[in-house]
């Protein structure tokens, strides 16, 4: 019978249950902003990565949230032309407006010319020092 019951209220919590906005709610005039950072570069922590600002995309809807992904390290992998499905991925999100930022530093380090960006990449001169403007500006800051 406890059984029963403890599995009744998780099921009732679990369907019923939402997320309560935080104020200001996040409208079209007021969008969260959010500022992701990507550093490891192996294939389950970028497509983790990517897969993380879809569901945040379809939670809030791409009209409510202002997301940045600021790839830097190894994670710079995931803005690389020649990785066909992330930069397939990649311009998806692009097309609901997350916009991706490259690291500079890494950039340089690494040897990557701008031309093997996925296309529509801003580059700046250092991708942590862009995550920690942002984040100071008022972002959310998120690794997945």
């Amino acid at each position: 019978m406890k059984r029963l019951l403890f599995f009744g209220c998780l099921f009732s919590t679990l369907a019923f249950g939402d997320v309560r906005f935080a104020e200001p709610i996040p409208s079209i005039d007021k969008p969260r902003e959010v500022v992701m950072g990507i550093s490891k570069g192996d294939d389950e922590s970028i497509h983790h990565g990517l897969s993380t600002a879809n569901n945040v995309l379809k939670f809030y809807g791409p009209e409510k949230i202002h997301l940045r992904i600021v790839a830097y390290y190894h994670g710079i992998r995931t803005l690389l032309k020649s990785e066909k499905e992330m930069a397939l991925r990649v311009r998806a999100l692009q097309q609901y407006g997350v916009e991706f930022v490259a690291c500079g530093n890494t950039m340089e380090t690494k040897k990557i010319p701008a031309s093997a960006l996925t296309d529509d990449v801003e580059i700046v001169s250092a991708g942590i020092a862009e995550v920690i403007e942002r984040a100071t500006e008022g972002a959310f800051y998120i690794q997945p």
